[in-house]
């Protein structure tokens, strides 16, 4: 199967779920949906723990590092996608990083808006950290709306004056829920998904009628320079095809303004998430290992500078 032929077996299976949705398909027959369409067992031990309130799992591929702990937030517009559906991608993280994974099943919208998701994501940190877990040996990744909850929870640790865990990598994040970046023109006959309007509206449902999607909490893009410059070291991958590829792009150029280090992959011909298609793509696999790589980069540096104190 060549490259071309592979994303297009990708690109039919979603939109496949998402053409079976009509106007009074319920939230929970699309969860439902989701969770079949990627659930897939993974090679890793899979461990339930309730973190503080929030139901969470443990993934651990075989000989990963028990001392460190990559915490995760599954994407979904913050309405659907589940532990269930990103156990696949999280063991494949868990083998790459060589690090355990966290898999945080925060609440979901429309029964819980914001800032119910943000809430969850301290509470897990919290309890992570409750358990001993130093800062160090923690990192923070997530795709899609999960890799904006994973920034948001970033910025909200240090509004709390917290100290920051190792890295972050974020897979196709969602970081303006004002869907105001310019690929959603210019990427908009490329992607074959995600279009503004759909955008516009799962933030409506996120946010709900008070909400403000210019809230850095909410769409992290809009956070202050200090508060960007204050983020650990950052991997954000995206794929060429995504309307999104402006949140990624917009995300990096005001973190590097702000001194932050942060690094941007554009990986071409490639869509929104693409990584969790490991068994399709070789992309995603490469993208994987290259995660991979960058937390355990940042795990030994962050070990290195606690040690040298």
């Amino acid at each position: 199967m060549t490259k071309h032929e592979a994303v297009e077996s990708v690109i039919a299976r979603v939109k496949a779920v998402y053409g079976g949705w009509r106007r009074d398909t319920t939230v929970a027959q699309m969860r439902a949906d989701w969770d079949q369409l990627f659930s897939a067992p993974g090679a890793a031990d899979i461990q339930d723990v309730v973190a503080a309130h929030v139901p969470c799992q443990w993934v651990t591929a075989p000989g990963a590092d028990m001392g460190r702990t990559v915490v995760y937030f599954h994407g979904g517009g913050f309405q659907v996608g589940s532990l269930a559906s990103h156990r696949e991608l999280m063991a494949c993280i868990s083998a790459a990083s060589g690090a355990r994974v966290l898999g945080v099943g925060y609440r979901l919208a429309p029964e819980h808006r914001y800032p119910a998701a943000l809430e969850d994501a301290l509470a897990a940190h919290g309890w992570l950290r409750a358990q001993g877990v130093a800062a160090e040996r923690i990192a923070v990744a997530g795709d899609s709306a999960g890799g904006g909850l994973g920034l948001s929870l970033l910025l909200a640790l240090r509004r709390r004056g917290e100290l920051m865990p190792a890295a972050y990598w974020g897979l196709s994040a969602w970081t303006d829920l004002t869907a105001s970046g310019e690929s959603y023109d210019t990427r908009a006959t490329l992607d074959p998904i995600h279009q503004r309007p759909m955008i516009a509206a799962m933030a409506r449902n996120y946010l709900g009628s008070a909400g403000n999607p210019k809230d850095p909490l909410a769409s992290p893009l809009f956070a202050a320079p200090d508060e960007l410059a204050a983020l650990p070291p950052m991997l954000l991958q995206v794929g060429e095809r995504e309307t999104v590829v402006s949140d990624s792009e917009a995300f990096v150029q005001r973190a590097r303004a702000a001194g932050a280090t942060a690094e941007l992959q554009v990986w071409p011909a490639m869509i929104h998430v693409f990584q969790q298609f490991p068994t399709l793509l070789a992309e995603a696999r490469d993208a994987l290992a290259g995660g991979g790589r960058f937390l355990s980069a940042c795990f030994d540096a962050a070990s290195n500078r606690k040690t040298a104190q």
